[in-house]
C-alpha cells in the first residue's frame, strides 16, 4: 500500500475528534488484551480442560448469530457496557493472588464478552462515521489500528516473558493502561450519547411538525 494512502487516513484522523477517541480506545483495549492473552493461554494449558477451552471458543463464535438482537441498542449503551466490562477486568486482576484458576475463568469470560461486544459495536459505529470519514477509509483505519495493537501487545508479551516478569507486575502495568482506557471510553460514551440525544430531539420535532401540518 503506497505511503500516500496512510497519509490520507491519518489526515482524516486529525480532522475528527470522534475518530481520534475511537482509535485511541480501540488501540488501548486491543493492546491490553493481546498483551495479556499469551499469559492466559499458558494458564489455560495448565489448568483448563479442552472441554472448557472449546466452550469459550463456541461462545465467542456466537457474535454473528446474536447481532440482530442488538439492532436497536443505542451505541452509547454499548460503550457503557464496555466501560463496565473493563472495570470488572481490572478488578479481576486481584484474583490472580487469591485463586489462579478462578482468575483464568474470569478473564476468559471477560475476553469472550469483549469479543462479542467488539463486533456489535463495530456494526453500530459505522453509521456514525459516514459524516466523519469515508466508510471504506474508516474500515481500513480500524483494521490498521487493530493490527498495530495486536502486534504491539504480542511483542510486549514476548519481552515481558523474556525477562521473566512476574504475572502480578504484568497485571499492574495493564491495570494502569486500563484505567486510562476507561477514561477515554467515558469521553467517547458521553460524545455518542450527546449525538444520539440531539438526533432523537430533531426527529421528535420533525414528527411534531408533521402532525401539526396534518391536523391543520
Amino acid at each position: 500500500m503506497p505511503a500516500r494512502h496512510y497519509k490520507t487516513l491519518f489526515k482524516e484522523l486529525g480532522n475528527s475528534k470522534l475518530l481520534k477517541l475511537q482509535v485511541t480506545v480501540l488501540f488501548l483495549t486491543t493492546y491490553i488484551d493481546w498483551t495479556l492473552m499469551p499469559f492466559i493461554a499458558k494458564l489455560e494449558g495448565l489448568y483448563l480442560p479442552v472441554f472448557m477451552i472449546s466452550f469459550y471458543m463456541l461462545l465467542g463464535a456466537t457474535d454473528g448469530l446474536i447481532q440482530p438482537l442488538f439492532k436497536k441498542v443505542k451505541i452509547y449503551q454499548i460503550y457503557l457496557f464496555v466501560i463496565i466490562l473493563d472495570v470488572i477486568q481490572i478488578c479481576s486482576y486481584m484474583l490472580a493472588e487469591i485463586d489462579i484458576l478462578l482468575f483464568t475463568y474470569a478473564i476468559l469470560s471477560i475476553f469472550t464478552l469483549q469479543a462479542i461486544t467488539f463486533e456489535i459495536s463495530r456494526i453500530h459505529t459505522v453509521d456514525f462515521m459516514k459524516n466523519e470519514i469515508e466508510i471504506k477509509d474508516y474500515l481500513m483505519l480500524r483494521s490498521f489500528v487493530v493490527s498495530s495493537s495486536i502486534i504491539g501487545g504480542a511483542v510486549t508479551a514476548m519481552v515481558l516473558d523474556y525477562f521473566d516478569i512476574d504475572l502480578k507486575h504484568v497485571l499492574s502495568l495493564l491495570a494502569f493502561f486500563g484505567v486510562f482506557a476507561i477514561f477515554i471510553e467515558y469521553k467517547l460514551y458521553a460524545k455518542f450519547k450527546k449525538i444520539v440525544q440531539i438526533e432523537e430531539t430533531i426527529i421528535q420535532r420533525q414528527k411534531a411538525f408533521l402532525n401539526e401540518k396534518i391536523n391543520l
